[in-house]
């Protein structure tokens, strides 16, 4: 049989090799053995046991000192019979090996940690008993004796879970009828602790059903006085609420019948909102989607994030999986909207959702923890070993989501949101759908099949040209066919011509304020500058752009610039592609619809007409500059049109190293900058850009719009 060391914390600390004390002498080797086996099989760096022996005044000879006292303790492990190496030396400090040893604070832990289990799976009697266990480890205050202030730290600690083991033992003996026997044992708890509203609460409902309910009140008043004196605070809410219910006779106190936890007794949760009627298209990513049902990750659950602007169709999409997933996961579908980007409403907090689930999945409410840590371990005790679907809608950040993830490789969970939640989920691994618009013939579908009757058959032009002015967004899609659904004697070519004005397209697509309160929170969450440029994008009448045209926009450099374009992209506000030259960034139209509002709302004529003259010269000077670099000839326009804001010289060359191609590419651009400048007289400007376009793309005839 091995000898075996058995280390006792929860008390005054000992060490015993069978029957023989371990002798540990001066309170400097108590000290340092506490700590060792505080952090047994962990590295305790010589700094730390320094700092705990000396609590910040070390004299010179402290790294000596602590040696000296390591080896006194290994010499008592020796003396008392043990004949194996117990504490080793590591790179920086020190290590106890627990081995085999026996340690009473671990042996508490595990006790209290497999009776948080018993009873979620309702087995009463043997987490009471498990408790109990547990609690007789102890014989005093722990560490009892030992100085030095990261000791008596975790002392506290202890004696804190020493008693919050305590409560829920008591908890538990309530529950099966025991009132009687525990009303002196809590009597005297309450004398000990007079300021643990729990502990009194249990006291007074054990007088109560004992029929003493006098003393019941007594119990109240007495710890009233005592908060009111000692604090100068009234009772929390539980504890009144007891007292009234006393005072009440209310039924509810009278002794229950069993109350486990057991997942079983509830309802399968089946939380998901209806699928959509006439779901179209997204094959794609919904073959993504699928790829989590196989996903190996570890005894990590599968995890997957929907990421896309406002109104692409997000959750419809997340939703339709699920549903058709659902038989994938028999013990239920958890559902919850974080409502991150709800101008109404704050966003769920973590804490208030677990309490939803966990009663969702058979807690009761009295059950439910108050603390968001032990929320978590309840709810992921309660999943476990079980094949779940966790989804949650309208997420903000990876802080909703993190304490919401099972703990089993069993479950899945599937978010959305716009902004990149699954990057920011760090060692988390996610799979990432990035959904866009609907394509063409995707969005000519779905207004077929949401309008719902002959109309889309008879009028095939109007509906793809429908599809155009909604910029193939689901959301304006479906706004659309619910407008044309509601008014039957209206035709499709009827709606497109209300649409084809760009000043009131929000308007008519808006008449629910669905769309505009989709794109608003996107706009409110943004900085203060990257709000400056996404409305000023408003100004542009090329959707499609180059980061030149930001930096003119708010009249900085490039490098600014383009970190706000990113801000943009993150928030789901603008897409990035590849260019042929530079990165080009699009802004939905819908988008540009909403920024343009925010622009004339929101900053001044002046301001405007300065970053569109800012924005317009640079696209004059451009090409000029393409020109000259590609035939040399002389300048098209002999009027001095030099640009209100200037270019990195590096940069302008990676834009032209092929003039020519560049204007072929930016022959749309520059024409509806020409355009432009006539529209906001910009007297030489839109006279030189007249000039340059007519001798460039004779095409274009521009000077009658002058």
């Amino acid at each position: 049989m091995s000898i075996q060391l058995e280390f006792f914390l929860l008390g005054a600390l000992e060490a015993r090799v069978g029957d023989r004390p371990v002798v540990v002498g001066s309170p400097r080797q108590r000290t340092i053995l506490a700590m060792l086996l505080l952090s047994a099989d962990r590295v305790i760096s010589v700094d730390s046991l320094i700092e705990a022996v000396w609590n910040g005044s070390p004299p010179a000879t402290g790294r000596t000192q602590v040696a000296i006292c390591i080896a006194a303790l290994r010499k008592a492990f020796k003396a008392a019979g043990y004949p194996g190496e117990v504490i080793v030396t590591a790179a920086s400090g020190y290590v106890l090996r627990s081995a085999e040893h026996r340690i009473d604070a671990v042996e508490f832990t595990a006790a209290v940690q497999a009776a948080h289990l018993a009873v979620e799976r309702g087995q009463i009697a043997e987490a009471t008993d498990l408790l109990g266990r547990a609690l007789s480890l102890w014989s005093g205050p722990a560490l009892t004796g030992v100085t030095g202030y990261p000791v008596e730290s975790e002392a506290a600690r202890l004696e804190e879970e020493r008693l919050t083991a305590y409560e829920m033992r008591t908890a538990l003996q309530l529950e099966q009828g025991q009132h009687g026997p525990l009303i002196s044992e809590l009597a005297a708890m309450v004398q000990e602790h007079p300021l643990r509203e729990q502990v009194r609460a249990q006291l007074m409902l054990a007088q109560y059903r004992a029929g003493r309910r006098a003393e019941a009140l007594e119990t109240f008043r007495t710890g009233r006085d005592h908060l009111v004196r000692e604090i100068g605070i009234e009772p929390g809410r539980a504890l009144q609420e007891l007292h009234n219910a006393i005072l009440a006779d209310d039924p509810s106190l009278a002794l229950l019948p069993h109350l486990g936890i057991q997942f079983g007794d509830a309802l399968t949760p089946a939380q998901l909102p209806p699928d959509l009627p006439g779901f179209i298209g997204r094959g794609q990513e919904l073959q993504i989607l699928d790829g989590l049902l196989s996903a190996e990750t570890g005894n990590a659950p599968a995890v997957g994030v929907v990421m896309g602007a406002a109104g692409v169709g997000k959750t419809v999409l997340t939703l339709h999986w699920a549903h058709r997933v659902a038989h994938r996961f028999p013990d239920g579908q958890l559902f919850a909207d974080l409502n991150g980007y709800d101008e109404h409403v704050q966003p769920r907090e973590p804490h208030a959702v677990l309490e939803v689930f966990l009663r969702t999945l058979g807690v009761p409410d009295e059950r439910i923890p108050d603390e968001l840590p032990e929320r978590v371990a309840l709810y992921r005790s309660l999943l476990d070993r079980r094949r779940v679907l966790v989804v949650l809608d309208n997420v903000r950040g990876p802080e909703q989501i993190l304490p919401l993830l099972p703990g089993s490789s069993r479950c899945c969970v599937v978010a959305t949101g716009r902004s990149e939640v699954g990057r920011l989920l760090g060692g988390h691994g996610t799979t990432q759908v990035r959904l866009g618009v609907m394509a063409e013939r995707e969005a000519v579908e779905l207004l077929d099949v949401a309008i719902g009757d002959s109309r889309p058959a008879s009028e095939p032009e109007s509906v793809a040209e429908l599809g155009k002015l909604c910029g193939h967004l689901p959301l304006a899609l479906r706004i659309s066919a619910t407008r044309l659904a509601r008014k039957p004697h209206w035709t499709v070519k009827h709606l497109v011509s209300r649409l084809k004005d760009h000043r009131r397209r929000l308007d008519e697509l808006d008449a629910d304020n669905d769309l505009r309160n989709s794109f608003e929170p996107s706009y409110r969450l943004l900085r203060p500058n990257a709000a400056l440029l996404y409305r000023r994008l408003g100004l542009l009448d090329s959707a499609n752009f180059e980061p030149w045209v930001a930096a003119a926009l708010l009249n900085t450099d490039l490098d600014h610039a383009e970190d706000l374009l990113e801000q943009l992209v993150d928030a789901q506000l603008l897409d990035v592609g590849s260019g042929r030259f530079t990165a080009r960034y699009r802004l939905h139209e819908l988008l540009w619809l909403h920024a343009r509002e925010h622009a004339f709302r929101e900053e001044t004529r002046t301001q405007l007409r300065a970053a569109s003259e800012r924005v317009l010269g640079g696209w004059l000077a451009l090409t000029e500059e393409a020109h000259r670099r590609d035939v040399g000839d002389a300048p098209l326009v002999l009027a001095d049109v030099s640009p209100l804001w200037h270019w990195d010289r590096d940069y302008l060359n990676e834009l032209l190293r092929e003039p020519r191609a560049w204007l072929e590419q930016e022959r749309a651009s520059i024409v509806a900058a020409m355009n432009e400048a006539v529209r906001l007289q910009l007297g030489n400007l839109a006279s030189c850009f007249a000039h340059t376009v007519g001798k460039l793309f004779p095409g274009h005839d521009a000077m009658c719009l002058l």
